[in-house]
């Protein structure tokens, strides 16, 4: 299974692999801003066509301060939750390791908002027909052969492309030969039962936004479970409904003959 291994202590925030991304899924520019409340972090949040973002975060190290350049993008879980929580089977799991998405299934329901624990879809909220945007690891350079738009245009080879076991290899020789440099973590490893998508890092990785404390175990288990009470739900709910139903139309024909006898 392919994956990406992102190593943020070699990232310079060139900001090259936004503009791959976007130039190879011809995604459009966007008037944006720097992110509220200061910082140079540009746009400040990923959108329906910005699926992939370098972020900027002042960390304090060693008494002074330091920059700890992130990313955030679909990160293609083995055993995704958002393919689980699907109705109309609109996202599937790839055995090359992307996660894929079907336009023409989608409902719009945005279940796999709910229930990603890394906030990766995006809706085309400004748009009549909205669809749902994400990374696609792009899958399509992979059908050729070729590496993500990402990883081929990074310049500091902070993000490298290949098989996963092969990446999870040298992030731990990474960590062992300098522990000075790296925290004893690789994200993505067992997250919600490992990811497609692995990081190494210098800080720890709540300091640079990260969400931490995930389980180990697939997110998708829980929502296999809760999908399958949906029907029972919509069952149970129905004929609740009928019941009420049957009250009121019962007691509106009871009132109907007790005015017609008193008149």
């Amino acid at each position: 299974m392919k994956a990406l291994l992102m190593d943020t202590t070699f990232c310079v925030a060139c900001r090259g692999c936004q503009v791959a991304c976007k130039q190879w899924n011809q995604l459009p520019a966007e008037q944006t801003v720097f992110f509220v409340g200061g910082g140079y972090q540009n746009p400040p949040h990923r959108s329906s066509e910005t699926w992939n973002l370098i972020t900027f975060n002042e960390v304090s190290r060693q008494d002074t301060l330091d920059w700890a350049f992130g990313r955030r993008q679909c990160n293609h879980c083995l055993e995704p939750a958002c393919v689980s929580a699907c109705p109309v089977a609109a996202l599937t799991k790839s055995p090359e390791g992307p996660v894929c998405y079907d336009e023409s299934r989608c409902i719009g329901c945005r279940y796999c908002q709910v229930v990603c624990p890394f906030n990766a879809p995006r809706f085309e909220w400004g748009k009549r027909d909205p669809e749902i945007r994400k990374c696609t690891l792009c899958v399509d350079r992979l059908a050729l052969g070729q590496e993500p738009a990402c990883s081929q245009s990074c310049s500091s080879n902070a993000l490298i492309f290949g098989d996963r076991d092969e990446l999870l290899e040298m992030a731990r020789t990474r960590i062992a030969k300098r522990p000075d440099r790296y925290v004893s973590h690789i994200y993505g490893e067992h997250e919600v039962g490992g990811t497609c998508v692995l990081y190494l890092s210098k800080v720890p990785f709540e300091q640079m936004g990260f969400t931490t404390g995930l389980p180990n175990t697939p997110f998708s288990q829980e929502v296999h479970r809760a999908m399958a009470a949906i029907p029972f739900a919509l069952s149970g709910t129905a004929l609740a409904l009928g019941a009420l139903y049957w009250i009121i139309n019962r007691r509106l024909e009871s009132f109907k003959e007790d005015t017609e006898e008193q008149s």
